[in-house]
């Protein structure tokens, strides 16, 4: 069920978009936006207290709504990896406006805006491990997303530039990304399977083996914890 709260939100993106390819994620924008929707001013700053920063960040979280539906309903591959490709192509399939991605992407490159930017990414990863069913609760949890979201993330930045047909090159080039990712798995499992290297790994991989995933508790937000949750 929407609340008033996210419907004035989805009105103030809407209108926001066809603002953003002239004035980007701006205040100019904003309040064009707040006078396009109709929104009182005072309502406005009550549901984008930062403005159009939490209209773009609104932005990404509808396209991630999106991507995971479509995770959800369409049939996926069977391979595991291509399943994960898969979730990064229909979170871009899932952007309306080029445009506002790009403004987007300009946004979160400066400084006081960077974490935000990362924490959003750091959100898509974890959203598409999530839905694929991951349920590593160990140190592979943040190594999954960390990876994941530079895949993700060096994946939008070469569609930003891609005027291949159908974004096919793209799409090759997340291909390759995944496959370098399969070869690091590949050099782990040799490791793990190495005597002489594992007995020398003993103690850093005892280490990483006490962080655990963060609790999905309301109560907890934290990043991670040592030792084992609930204790």
């Amino acid at each position: 069920m929407t609340t008033p709260y996210e419907t004035t939100k989805d009105a103030l993106l809407d209108a926001a978009l066809m603002h953003v390819p002239f004035d980007g994620w701006s205040e100019t924008t904003f309040k064009a936006a707040a006078t396009d929707a109709g929104v009182e001013w005072a309502m406005a700053r009550a549901v984008c207290p930062r403005g159009a920063i939490d209209l773009a960040l609104a932005y990404h979280a509808r396209g991630d709504a999106e991507m995971v539906a479509r995770l959800k309903s369409d049939e996926l591959p069977q391979r595991f990896s291509e399943k994960i490709a898969a979730g990064v192509r229909f979170r871009i399939e899932a952007v309306s406006d080029k445009e506002a991605v790009r403004r987007g992407t300009t946004l979160f490159a400066l400084p006081m805006h960077a974490a935000d930017g990362a924490k959003a990414i750091w959100g898509t990863a974890d959203k598409i491990w999530d839905t694929l069913g991951d349920t590593s609760d160990d140190v592979n949890w943040y190594t999954k997303r960390a990876t994941l979201a530079g895949v993700y993330s060096a994946t939008v930045l070469y569609w930003l530039g891609d005027d291949s047909a159908d974004n096919q090159a793209t799409w090759a080039f997340l291909d390759r990304r995944i496959e370098d990712v399969m070869q690091i798995e590949k050099i782990k499992a040799q490791v793990r399977d190495n005597k002489a290297l594992s007995s020398l790994l003993a103690g850093p991989n005892w280490l990483l083996g006490q962080i655990k995933a963060p609790s999905r508790t309301p109560n907890s937000d934290l990043p991670g914890m040592w030792g084992s949750r609930g204790k």
